[in-house]
């Protein structure tokens, strides 16, 4: 996705933000291996870190979480460079609600917005 006229870097991120949450509930590999950076690195809720590929992995086994929804979304863009916090909101696959938070880091690399870095939190 590129920034034209008509959309700001604040709202492409605000979309990109949507596409990766929905991503995560779909297990769309697909989708984050075109808004994820080849250098990607995530820190996962259990502490490991894992790169591109093993993420993709992850993501493509059956997801373990429904119905995650992103709240109290704080997109900061400093250049070529944003940061998106958030707070989520899911069920495990036996019903429980629970919730968590994310920060995930994006960098403007040849005109397109990609996710270099995430950190989750899941269970509060």
């Amino acid at each position: 996705m590129t920034t034209t006229a008509t959309r700001t870097d604040h709202e492409d991120l605000v979309a990109l933000n949507w596409d990766y949450i929905k991503s995560v509930e779909h297990g769309d590999a697909r989708r984050f291996h075109e808004i994820l950076a080849d250098d990607f690195l995530c820190s996962n809720p259990d502490g490991s870190l894992v790169d591109k590929r093993q993420f993709l992995e992850q993501t493509a086994r059956p997801p373990a979480i429904r119905d995650i929804r992103a709240h109290d979304v704080k997109v900061r863009i400093l250049g070529d460079f944003a940061i998106i916090h958030a707070r989520t909101s899911y069920k495990t696959p036996a019903g429980e609600q629970l919730s968590g938070r994310y920060t995930d880091v994006w960098m403007r690399r040849n005109g397109r917005w990609l996710a270099v870095s995430a950190h989750v939190t899941r269970g509060l």
